[in-house]
């Protein structure tokens, strides 16, 4: 067992809430985890004894570390031209029905290499780290062959190794129908479900596995073959529901008690009411919904309701969500869906903790947890979902390692 590291003189938020905060807290840190939090004038003297590094905040504001659980953040080229496209009036559907969308991706993500890949997503991944971010879910889904789709996951992998963030892989196969398998969708989930799926698995590459159920992607009856293809292999499920229509899908995808289910711009009360029963997250991508310039917006007001977790995510991808910016779907959350401040804060820590459904991660500051927390540079927990595009995190940790890439903290 290693020493105990103290971290001190802290303003901390354990549930990454505005109310409630533990006023002039210490934290201590043994072997990554959580060993003792509360007030500093109530930290045991034993503690204290054997502490080998001391960490004074200045009474900065710490919540537990930011979560993104739900990004598409491999991938080769962009799609700028179809910001344009939509910008002239084009739509989503439109642009994809005419080669554009996600093969456009696809087409662009299989030419690159897998060092190419790894090069970009890291810079992606580094701009996220920077804002407070320390887990965070890595979709596949634009390869369509299983070659690409193992390019993409193993990319995932080795980000996760040369930075202190974890990161949870979701094969996402099922994210659009590729040129070759064009009008043979059924034939392309059988690829799917008995080919790609099963040798990603058998290599460790994947910890969840998603679906596009929608117009434009698959339907209820093609999406539930993934679900039970997932289901053969222990794999937990998501699914991308209800964006562009009311399919049922999360009903569907609430049979099969799945993680989340992502998007709910069309979501109905039967599918909120499926959500709670299952357990369910619903993922909230306000950056897409801006992106699409769309103006349905989720029910919000059932989710409430119902009791059913919210959780909100960047959707980072080249064509609908290009952003990697957490703390500006913060904002948008709170200014485009309604949500209060507390609610959005909630969708980034402890509910996304429960979407992300990695056993490291609990989106929470207690003891026995790992020890991921944010160090901010704001006079309110408030401020982390008003600021847009100013730099406020001082310090990342991760399992109880201070992310090199942000601004140490002066030590004792």
């Amino acid at each position: 067992m290693t020493k105990p590291v103290l971290w001190k003189n802290m303003r901390l938020s354990v549930d990454g809430q505005s109310s409630a905060l533990i006023e002039s807290a210490a934290l201590l840190v043994v072997d990554g985890r959580i060993a003792w939090l509360g007030p500093g004038n109530a930290l045991p003297a034993a503690l204290v004894r054997d502490v080998s590094e001391t960490h004074d905040l200045q009474q900065a504001i710490v919540t537990p570390g930011l979560i993104d659980c739900h990004t598409h953040l491999i991938f080769g080229g962009d799609r700028a031209e179809e910001f344009a496209l939509r910008l002239a009036g084009a739509s989503y559907e439109e642009i994809a029905r005419r080669g554009g969308g996600i093969v456009s991706s696809v087409r662009a993500t299989r030419t690159v290499s897998e060092d190419e890949l790894f090069g970009s997503a890291l810079r992606r991944l580094d701009a996220m780290i920077a804002q407070g971010v320390s887990a965070v879910e890595i979709k596949s889904g634009y390869g369509l062959d299983l070659a690409t789709e193992r390019k993409m996951l193993r990319v995932a992998r080795r980000l996760g190794q040369v930075r202190n963030v974890t990161i949870s892989t979701t094969f996402l196969g099922a994210h659009a129908v590729p040129l070759e398998y064009a009008g043979r969708a059924d034939a392309y989930i059988d690829l799917v479900c008995e080919q790609m799926l099963p040798a990603l698995h058998d290599e460790g590459l994947v910890d969840a596995v998603d679906v596009f159920c929608e117009s434009i992607g698959f339907s209820l009856a093609q999406s539930e073959r993934v679900l039970q293809a997932a289901q053969r292999y222990g794999l937990p499920v998501k699914m991308h529901a209800e964006q562009l229509s009311l399919m049922g899908g999360t009903a569907l995808a609430a049979r099969y008690h799945a993680l989340s289910a992502d998007h709910l711009e069309y979501l109905d009360e039967a599918g909120v009411h499926a959500m709670r029963e299952a357990g369910t997250v619903a993922v909230l991508l306000p950056g897409a919904f801006y992106f699409l310039r769309e103006t349905k917006t989720p029910p919000i007001a059932l989710l409430r309701e119902y009791g059913v977790p919210i959780a909100i995510a960047t959707d980072c991808n080249p064509g609908t969500s290009p952003s990697t910016s957490l703390l500006l779907m913060l904002n948008m959350a709170c200014t485009l869906f309604r949500l209060t401040v507390d609610e959005a804060l909630a969708g980034v820590t402890r509910h996304a903790a429960k979407a992300l459904g990695h056993a490291d991660v609990t989106g929470r500051l207690a003891v026995g947890d790992y020890a991921d927390f944010a160090v901010w540079e704001v006079a309110s927990v408030a401020e982390l979902a008003y600021w847009t595009g100013l730099p406020r995190c001082r310090q990342l940790v991760r399992h109880g390692e201070l992310d090199l890439k942000t601004r140490p903290a002066r030590a004792d």
